[in-house]
C-alpha cells in the first residue's frame, strides 16, 4: 500500500524475514542493525537514496539506503507495514515455497478461494516500461543505422580521394597486407576518438532529456525514476564498442576493394565508380526483397519484435532501392534531353550518384523518420486532445481525505451542482491480469453523451447502469482477444458479459467499468473518496473557491478540468521529447553527410569539369549547375521519403503502438508539416553545397588546365 509523507507518497511492502522462503527474491532485511533492528520498534525502512532524502525528518523509523530499490518504494517488516498502512490482519498475498514436504494437502483443498500464481505472472513496473524502453532503443538503432550509412560513405569517398596515395605507396613496394593494416589502424584510432566524443555528448544529451523521461514514466506508468544520471562503465564501454564495431563493418567493403583492385586501376578516375555501378542493381533487388518481407511480416507477424522487424525491413529496403530508382530517373531525363549541356548535366549527375548514394540513403532515412514520427505524434495529439475533451467531461474533480468527510462532501455537492459522479474503484485480478474495476453512474447523461466508445451493444449504457454488463478498455480487449458478449469473471466470481469497449489512451494497463450501484453491492469496502462534479463551466471557479473556504477541502484535493487537461498534455509532450530529439539529430547528421560527400567529391571532380570548362562554360555557370544538381537530388529524395514516412507512421500507429501499449490510432495527414520539413531539408542541402560551390566558383584556371597535362 501507499502512504503520504510530506509532499509525496511512498509505496510500502512488508514481509516476514523469519518465514520468507530462501528462494524468494526482492526482500532483504536491513544490514545496518541486522535482523533485530529490522523487526523491533520503531522499525526500519529500506529505501533508495532519493527516497531517503525525501523522508528525512518525516518519520521516526530508521532509514537504510539500498541501491536495488526504485524511487518511491520502501521495504519493511510486516508488523511495521501493518501499523503504517492501518491494515490490521489484512494480507495482500502469501509467498509459497516451491519445495514442500510430501503428503501435504493441496492449497486448492485448504483454501479454494485463493488463487495460486507462478512467480512473474503479475506485470510490474519494469515489465510495463519495457515497451517504452524498446521504443527508445528502436529509434536509437535508427540513428545508428543512419550513422553506419554515413561512415560507410565517408570511408569510401576518403579511399577514393586517396587512390593516388595508395598507388604511390604500392609502387614504392608497400605490400597490400601492410597497407590494409595501416588503414585499419588509422580507422580504429579515429573510431575510438569519435566514440569517446560521442559518449561525452550523449551524456550531456541524456542529462537534458532525463527530466522529461522521468515525467513520462511517472505519468504514464507510475514508475519513479531518480532525477540524476548514474555513470556506469559498461555504458561507456558499450558506446565505444558500438563506434568501433560500426567502423569495422562500414570499412570492410572499402578495404576489400583496395585489396582486390589492380595496381594501375587505383589511378583511374572512374575506377571506383565503375566498381560501384553493379552494386546499385544488386541493392535495388535486395531492397525490393526487403519490402516484400516487410509486407509479409505486417500481414502474418505478431508481437512487438515482429513490428520492429517490419520497420527495419521497410526502412532498409527503401534506402537500398533509392540509388537504383534515382539512377533510372536520371537515365530517363538524360534520354529525353535535347540540348547537349542538359544531356551532360544529367549524365554527370548519374556518374556522381555512386559517391553520393550513401549520403542520399541517410537523408532518405532521416526524412522518412521525421515524416513518420511527426505524423504519428501529430495524429496521436489530435486524437488524444479530442479524447480528453470527451473523457474529462466533469468541470471539477474532488477527493475527500476520509470516508466521513466523503459522506459530507457528497451531501454538500448535491445542493451546489448539477450532478455528482462517483469515481470509485477496486483492484482485482481479471483473466490473470491485475487491474482496476471502476464504478460509473452510467445513467447520467455525462457518460452517454461524452464517453468514447469504440464498439458496444445498442443499449450499452442501460445494461451497465442495471449491473447487467461491463465495459472494458481497448488494451484489455486487444490483449485478451475479447469480443462483445463474452463473459467476464470479476473478483468474487462475479460474472458479467462484455457490452462495450472504450478507448483509454495513455494507460498501458487493462481496466473494467461496471455500474456504480453494482460495484458497491459486490465490493462493500470500496473507497468512496473521489468524485467528478458537473456545473456550468462559468461557475466552476466559484465552486472551487467555495469548496476550500466553506467546506474546508484542501486546494490540492480539487482539480479543475483545464488543469487536468494541461497536466495530461504535458505528460504527452514529455513522452515524445526524446523521439523528437533523436529525429533532430538524425536529420542533422544526414545533412552533415551530404556536406562531407559534396566536399570530398568537389576535390576529385576536376577531371570531369575541366573539359566542359575548356569548351566555353564559365566557372560561375558550372557552380550554378552544381546547385541545380544538389537541388534535383534533394527533391527526388524528399519525394521518395514522404511515402516511406507515411508507411512508417502506419506501422507505428497500427502495429507497434497496438503491441506496445494496446491502442490503435487513426492515421491523419499533415501536408504543412511535410512542407516545413522539406524547407528545412532544402536549407540543409543548400548549406551543404555552399563550401564546395565556393571552391568550384573560385578554382584557378591553372588548376583546370593542369588536368590536361597528364599529371593523373
Amino acid at each position: 500500500g501507499a502512504r503520504a509523507f510530506g509532499n509525496g507518497r511512498v509505496r510500502f511492502s512488508g514481509g516476514d524475514p523469519l518465514t520468507r522462503p530462501a528462494q524468494a527474491q526482492g526482500f532483504k532485511p536491513g544490514e545496518r542493525d541486522g535482523l533485530a533492528g529490522f523487526m523491533v520498534d520503531p522499525g526500519t525502512l529500506v529505501v533508495s537514496k532519493a527516497t531517503a532524502l525525501r523522508l528525512e525528518g518525516q518519520t521516526q523509523m530508521q532509514v537504510e539506503v539500498s541501491p536495488d530499490l526504485p524511487d518511491g518504494a520502501a521495504l519493511t517488516d510486516i508488523a511495521v507495514a501493518e501499523q503504517v498502512l492501518e491494515k490490521h490482519g489484512e494480507l495482500s498475498r502469501l509467498v509459497v515455497a516451491p519445495e514442500q514436504r510430501p503428503n501435504l494437502p493441496s492449497l486448492d483443498t485448504l483454501a479454494p478461494e485463493v488463487a495460486l500464481k507462478p512467480p512473474g505472472d503479475r506485470p510490474d513496473v519494469a515489465q510495463l516500461t519495457d515497451s517504452f524502453h524498446l521504443n527508445l532503443t528502436a529509434f536509437g538503432f535508427l540513428a545508428f543505422a543512419v550513422g553506419l550509412f554515413i561512415v560507410y560513405a565517408t570511408i569510401g569517398l576518403a579511399f577514393e580521394q586517396r587512390r593516388a596515395t595508395f598507388r604511390t605507396l604500392r609502387s614504392l613496394g608497400l605490400s597490400m597486407s601492410s597497407l590494409n593494416l595501416l588503414l585499419m589502424t588509422e580507422l580504429l584510432a579515429l573510431a575510438f576518438l569519435s566514440g569517446l566524443i560521442g559518449v561525452v555528448i550523449g551524456y550531456f544529451v541524456a542529462s537534458l532529456l532525463l527530466p522529461g523521461v522521468a515525467v513520462t514514466l511517472q505519468g504514464l506508468y507510475g514508475a519513479s525514476v531518480p532525477g540524476t544520471l548514474t555513470i556506469r562503465p559498461e555504458w561507456w564501454a558499450t558506446g565505444l564498442g558500438i563506434a568501433i564495431g560500426g567502423t569495422i563493418v562500414s570499412s570492410a567493403q572499402s578495404l576489400w576493394r583496395v585489396g582486390r583492385m589492380p595496381l594501375l586501376a587505383a589511378a583511374q578516375p572512374r575506377a571506383w565508380a565503375r566498381a560501384t555501378a553493379i552494386g546499385i542493381r544488386l541493392q535495388l533487388l535486395s531492397g525490393l526483397a526487403l519490402l516484400i518481407t516487410s509486407a509479409t511480416l505486417a500481414s502474418v507477424g505478431h508481437g512487438l519484435i515482429a513490428g520492429f522487424a517490419v520497420l527495419a525491413c521497410l526502412l532498409l529496403g527503401a534506402a537500398l532501392m533509392l540509388p537504383g530508382m534515382l539512377s533510372a530517373f536520371l537515365a530517363i531525363m538524360q534520354r529525353n534531353s535535347s540540348r547537349v549541356l542538359v544531356t551532360w548535366f544529367w549524365a554527370d549527375t548519374r556518374q556522381q550518384l555512386p559517391g553520393l548514394s550513401l549520403a542520399l540513403m541517410a537523408l532518405l532515412l532521416a526524412l522518412a523518420a521525421n515524416v513518420g514520427v511527426g505524423t504519428m505524434v501529430s495524429s496521436f495529439r489530435l486524437t488524444f486532445i479530442g479524447w480528453l475533451d470527451q473523457r474529462l467531461a466533469a468541470e471539477l474533480y474532488v477527493t475527500a481525505r476520509e470516508e466521513n468527510e466523503a459522506m459530507r462532501l457528497r451531501t454538500w455537492l448535491l445542493d451546489q451542482s448539477m450532478s455528482v459522479l462517483p469515481i470509485w474503484s477496486v483492484e482485482g485480478e481479471v483473466l490473470g491480469e491485475r487491474l482496476q474495476i471502476f464504478g460509473a453512474a452510467a445513467g447520467d447523461p455525462t457518460y452517454r453523451n461524452n464517453w468514447p466508445l469504440l464498439s458496444g451493444t445498442i443499449n450499452v449504457w442501460d445494461e451497465v447502469a442495471a449491473g447487467q454488463g461491463a465495459l472494458i478498455n481497448e488494451q484489455l480487449w486487444r490483449r485478451k482477444g475479447l469480443a462483445i458478449g463474452d463473459s467476464l469473471v470479476l473478483p468474487g466470481e462475479w460474472k458479467l458479459p462484455v457490452v462495450g469497449v472504450y478507448s483509454d489512451y495513455g494507460n498501458p494497463k487493462g481496466q473494467v467499468i461496471v455500474g456504480v450501484e453494482a460495484l458497491t453491492a459486490h465490493y462493500t469496502d470500496v473507497p468512496k473518496l473521489r468524485y467528478g462534479v458537473r456545473v456550468p463551466p462559468a461557475d466552476a471557479p466559484v465552486l472551487k473557491e467555495r469548496l476550500t473556504t466553506e467546506f474546508g477541502l484542501p486546494s490540492e484535493n480539487i482539480i479543475d478540468q483545464a488543469s487536468l487537461k494541461r497536466q495530461s498534455q504535458a505528460v504527452f509532450d514529455q513522452t515524445f521529447a526524446v523521439t523528437g530529439m533523436l529525429n533532430l539529430f538524425t536529420l542533422g547528421v544526414a545533412g552533415f553527410a551530404m556536406f562531407s560527400s559534396l566536399l570530398t567529391l568537389s576535390g576529385i571532380r576536376l577531371p570531369q569539369l575541366a573539359p566542359v570548362w575548356a569548351m566555353g562554360i564559365r566557372r560561375r555557370d558550372l557552380a550554378l549547375l552544381e546547385v541545380l544538381r544538389t537541388l534535383a537530388l534533394w527533391l527526388a529524395t524528399f519525394v521518395a521519403a514522404v511515402p516511406v514516412g507515411l508507411a512508417l507512421a502506419w506501422v507505428l500507429l497500427s502495429i507497434v503502438n497496438v503491441e506496445a501499449f494496446g491502442w490503435r490510432l487513426p492515421l491523419r495527414m499533415f501536408p504543412m508539416d511535410w512542407l516545413v520539413l522539406g524547407l528545412v531539408a532544402l536549407a540543409a542541402a543548400i548549406l551543404s553545397v555552399f563550401i564546395p560551390l565556393r571552391r568550384l566558383a573560385t578554382v584557378a584556371p591553372s588548376d583546370l588546365l593542369r588536368v590536361f597535362a597528364n599529371e593523373r
